[in-house]
């Protein structure tokens, strides 16, 4: 590679949000048609594993992290932000000022975004609880499929939630875990 290896930085590229992928595989392949591959490293999508429960079962699925937006790895010079943007569905880069320059990203936040954070955040991530007390939630996996309950109590250990639910009319509270429900 020449030396515009050394000068490459990350920036965010705002797109149509749902159609992140399709836009990654725009941007690669113009690159790639216009010979510019030496300018553009890596075009990425942030996305995060999830677990949805479809009919009972657990399936795995990608979920894009920032929807709308695209990490791109390049050297911007010359004319390559204009051959980005004129790409279908990029609106523009993220932080440009009217007719500026884009705004590389700084490299704390790069490595947020890529997930190499330290160790000391990721055992903060384990703690994170997406519930709160007292918050309404539905039932979506079991025998109480459907119903509708108050969060009573928080195990972030055991990561299991205690929800009262009303069954023909009488209060009763369930143990179910995270997966179990949903917020409403």
């Amino acid at each position: 590679m020449t030396e515009t290896t050394s000068t490459k930085k990350w920036y965010v590229v705002r797109s149509v949000s749902g159609q992140e992928n399709k836009i990654k595989s725009y941007i690669e392949s113009d690159i790639k048609r216009l010979g510019l591959e030496d300018y553009v490293d890596q075009v990425l999508v942030p996305t995060e594993k999830v677990i949805q429960i479809r009919n009972g079962k657990k399936v795995n699925k990608e979920r894009v992290y920032f929807p709308g937006y695209i990490m791109i790895q390049a050297n911007l010079g010359g004319e390559i932000p204009h051959i980005i943007k004129s790409i279908n569905g990029v609106i523009g880069f993220l932080g440009e000022v009217k007719g500026g320059d884009p705004v590389p990203l700084r490299q704390s936040e790069v490595n947020r975004m890529l997930g190499k954070v330290d160790e000391l955040s990721v055992k903060d991530d384990s703690v994170n609880i997406p519930f709160t007390i007292g918050e309404t939630v539905k039932v979506i996996d079991g025998p109480f499929n459907g119903f509708n309950g108050t969060v009573e109590k928080i195990n972030g250990e055991k990561r299991k939630l205690e929800v009262m639910v009303k069954i023909f009319g009488r209060k009763t509270p369930l143990e179910l875990s995270y997966m179990q429900v949903e917020k409403v």
